[in-house]
């Protein structure tokens, strides 16, 4: 039996290392130490670690996706269809507290059974599309999108005075008063 590079061989009843091992390991004062201000040269990227295990195959012999790589997709997924139903609402809020309140004269379902209609703050102007869109723009959209907004807007009318208007009513210079109907 030859003796393993280095060192001796092992003693009566000894035994060799494990198969695929490299040989004895190296005693810490044998092992090379760099002198001082020695540095590797440029480009070097020291002795190759291990090798990756190939990727996991599909039956049709394409990689598997990762879960990161499929977290990633679903987020993506799910914000896409936030942003889509966060649209679809505002058009819909859109269509029914703009188009359709011009439509019934300043009145939804809502105000048309409680006998409410929004009116101009002046009475010589007429209700457009322009000041139902600013007041519905403050009501719905900013108030979706700011916190808490909506809260403060609906109870403004409580302390506002003369008019007790919402911040809404504010911003479109309109009123919502009792009809006789």
């Amino acid at each position: 039996m030859t003796p393993p590079a280095g060192g001796h061989p092992p003693a009566a009843g000894g035994s060799l290392p494990p198969a695929g091992s490299q040989g004895y390991a190296v005693p810490p004062q044998w092992a090379p130490v760099a002198p001082p201000g020695w540095a590797p040269p440029p480009g070097y990227a020291g002795p190759p670690g291990p090798v990756p295990p190939p990727p996991t195959l599909a039956p049709n012999g394409q990689p598997l996706a990762s879960f990161p790589d499929r977290l990633v997709a679903w987020l993506v997924d799910a914000a896409l269809a936030y942003v889509g139903l966060f649209v679809l609402v505002v058009a819909l809020y859109w269509l029914y507290h703009v188009e359709y309140l011009l439509r019934r004269d300043g009145q939804t379902f809502g105000k048309k059974i409680m006998r409410l209609r929004v009116v101009p703050l002046d009475p010589a102007r007429p209700l457009t599309r322009r000041t139902v869109g600013r007041r519905w723009l403050v009501q719905y959209l900013a108030g979706t999108l700011v916190p808490g907004l909506s809260y403060v807007d609906g109870f403004w009318q409580l302390w506002d005075k003369p008019w007790q208007q919402c911040l809404h009513d504010k911003f479109a210079e309109t009123v919502v008063v009792k009809v006789a109907e």
